[in-house]
């Protein structure tokens, strides 16, 4: 026991002796700053024998600190020194480092071949053709979002940048966002916090996301306003609307944007107070059945001014989503487009078991929405966007191959404007300026450099797009299908996507012979009027 005690003691005693001998000997110059040091860490030992919240720091005065020290950057101790380069945490330093030389616009190609395990399970590949095609031009990947009851069409890239708001991310890094979006002709999604002046600087393209607080669009007691949308939905900037049922990160769950990041200009953009946690409900008030969800999405396209209108969420019952598509067959109303996000997708901070245990993975939602509607003859009607863990080019074609037309990226382009995945996104500390409101923070993010590399990271992974895409024999994203893919499933077997997935015939949900037992059961417990399951039909 006195060997425990002196052991555990031992550094902090030691700390007292030498102040004190320094004390003594102060006529000693070159002694003084090693006494100074000792006393402010004999100081620090009385303060850990007397707090109470910490056992460790009142049994190891002094050095019980060093575990809280070791703790505090075990992520950045982690990222560089341990992580391993294929160690997905949640993006491995390969693709981190993928993203970086692309947004810098240097030399991406690796040499020695792959560090792939070709040979184990999971590993996906697209396969190529003897007679390779002529590569194309990536400016001419585009896909045409708007129905028959769209007024104002809208040529989207086949890349553009995921929902992130004003609010979670700095002004810089919007900024820099928009000004590379306004370079490379794609879009940029406003995320839920509404447009702020900063997504208005640089005149790029813009998706105004529509959450459940209504951002930018509220009155007083948080309800819709449609005076306030129309204002805003019709200036010429704003390309489509996009309602957000859900998002990938916590599905069901709702937003908040913690007070301490809620800054008088924040409180301004969204229309919410000041000093108060803004929260977005779980749920929205402008509409309860699917029914009334397709008037809302009529409602917002003449609103908008015949703009096209869709809306995002991560698949979670099937039903619910069938009983979207049953309302649009009763109602005549269709979206304009439908963004699928898989539960990979996290730019917001979560529950731990929202992140890890709820919502579809994004291949799973995104091929059930697609089967779906070509299964009620709507799939050349609706166009389909895709958002999830997106960052390469394989990344893109692995989603169109499977019934996308375009895909989103979020942490991709935060990648490309500075962000090293420090994971401290809500604490308002971001290292580089990217998720902060504290001004001397952002002031790092410094934008036209950020702007080039957000533009450049997208050239370059559509320029690498082209490229797969020629050596499979193909000139254009949209003649991607699934037997173009292939994954390996055991040591000694690979499938082609198209044989791995179900996929239905056009038409198929509209008969009486439908041949997959599952989509069937979901099509019969689906009813457009409520998103509750018919469970007498199941």
């Amino acid at each position: 026991m006195n060997l425990s005690l002196l052991s555990r003691y031992a550094f902090f005693v030691a700390c007292i002796l030498f102040s004190l001998i320094g004390l003594v000997l102060h006529q000693i110059e070159w002694l003084w700053p090693f006494t100074l040091a000792a006393s402010a860490l004999s100081l620090l030992g009385v303060l850990d024998l007397t707090q109470t919240r910490h056992a460790v720091r009142r049994n190891y005065p002094v050095l019980g600190n060093i575990r809280y020290l070791v703790e505090a950057i075990r992520p950045e101790i982690r990222q560089y020194l341990l992580e391993a380069d294929g160690e997905q945490l949640p993006f491995s330093r390969d693709q981190r480092s993928l993203v970086y030389a692309r947004a810098k616009n240097t030399q991406a190609d690796k040499p020695f071949g792959t560090l792939l395990d070709v040979y184990g399970s999971g590993f996906e590949f697209i396969s190529h053709s003897i007679r390779p095609a002529p590569r194309s031009d990536p400016a001419g990947f585009r896909v045409q979002i708007g129905g028959p009851q769209c007024a104002q069409p809208y040529s989207a890239s086949v890349f553009n940048i995921s929902a992130m708001s004003f609010g979670a991310l700095s002004a810089n890094a919007i900024r820099a966002l928009n000004q590379g979006a306004s370079r490379g002709g794609f879009y940029h999604d406003t995320g839920e916090g509404s447009i702020s002046p900063y997504h208005l600087e640089h005149g790029g393209d813009l998706v105004w996301e529509l959450g459940s607080g209504y951002f930018g669009c509220r009155d007083e007691q948080g309800h819709f306003d449609p005076e306030r949308f129309a204002r805003q939905a019709q200036n010429p900037q704003v390309k489509m609307i996009e309602i957000k049922l859900s998002q990938g990160a916590k599905p069901g769950h709702g937003g908040i944007l913690p007070k301490h990041k809620v800054t008088p200009e924040i409180a301004a953009t969204r229309g919410v107070p000041l000093g108060q946690d803004c929260v977005s409900p779980s749920s929205h008030s402008a509409f309860s059945t699917p029914l009334e969800m397709m008037a809302f999405i009529a409602r917002l396209r003449e609103l908008s001014g015949g703009k096209p209108v869709g809306f995002k969420f991560c698949l979670g019952h099937p039903w619910e989503f069938m009983a979207i598509a049953k309302a649009m067959l009763e109602s005549g109303i269709l979206p304009d487009f439908i963004v699928v996000d898989g539960k990979e997708g996290g730019t917001g901070a979560a529950p731990l078991e929202f992140t890890d245990h709820i919502g579809v993975p994004l291949r799973e939602g995104l091929l059930f929405v697609h089967n779906t509607l070509v299964g009620l003859n709507l799939r050349d009607k609706i166009k389909l966007g895709a958002s999830g863990k997106i960052i390469s080019a394989f990344d893109i074609a692995s989603v169109l191959a499977i019934g996308a037309d375009w895909a989103n990226s979020a942490r991709g382009f935060m990648f490309a404007v500075g962000c090293i995945q420090s994971q401290s996104c809500h604490t308002n500390r971001c290292p580089t300026g990217v998720a902060t409101q504290d001004p001397l923070r952002q002031r790092a993010l410094v934008v036209p450099d950020k702007a080039e590399r957000v533009y450049h990271f997208h050239r370059n992974t559509l320029h690498a797009l082209s490229e797969m895409l020629a050596a499979a024999g193909l000139t254009h994203p949209e003649q991607l299908e699934a037997h173009h893919l292939v994954r390996r499933v055991s040591d000694t077997e690979i499938r082609l996507f198209s044989q791995l997935h179900v996929f239905l015939q056009p038409g198929e949900l509209l008969g009486s012979d439908i041949k997959a037992e599952f989509y069937g059961r979901m099509w019969r417990m689906a009813q457009a009027g409520s998103f509750a399951p018919a469970t007498h039909h199941a």
